[in-house]
């Protein structure tokens, strides 16, 4: 009998935000966490995005999306590594595609971020920001997906 590898998944801010504000989005993300769980991780830049915009939403944030991860030492976080790749993809970013420093969205730059530490971890990142993923993705290599993969 073969032995299935067991795959890591991160999910991005988006697909916390999207489950928030719509029903079908919650519902999907329930599904799927339910199915990946043995696999299912946090990124701790995810969990300062949401922590930065949760608002007086915040304890009910700690309490029925973060902690169960923090409990169970499933956080993803960026290494030192992450954050020199960081300024080599805003650099090469700026030379090669003219990323203008200035107007760069904190949102991509935490995007970079993250998806360097989804590479360093062997996790897919799983987000609806396909467009700024394969900007970063032509810079380096990492795996991401669009909500909601199906798992075998």
């Amino acid at each position: 009998m073969a032995v299935r590898k067991l795959r890591k998944y991160v999910l991005d801010t988006n697909c916390f935000i999207d489950a928030a504000r719509d029903s079908g989005a919650a519902t999907a993300l329930e599904a799927f966490s339910l199915q990946a769980a043995p696999g299912l991780y946090l990124s701790s830049v995810v969990a300062a995005e949401l922590r930065a915009g949760a608002g007086k939403s915040r304890a009910a944030l700690e309490r029925t999306v973060l902690d169960p991860y923090l409990r169970r030492g499933r956080v993803v976080t960026p290494s030192a590594q992450s954050w020199e790749m960081l300024g080599t993809t805003l650099a090469t970013l700026a030379g090669r595609d003219g990323l203008v420093l200035a107007q760069t969205r904190r949102s991509f730059i935490f995007d970079i971020l993250l998806a360097h530490s989804c590479r360093e971890a062997g996790a897919t990142l799983i987000s609806a920001n396909v467009r700024d993923l394969e900007r970063i993705g032509r810079v380096f290599a990492f795996d991401f997906v669009a909500p909601y993969p199906k798992l075998l």
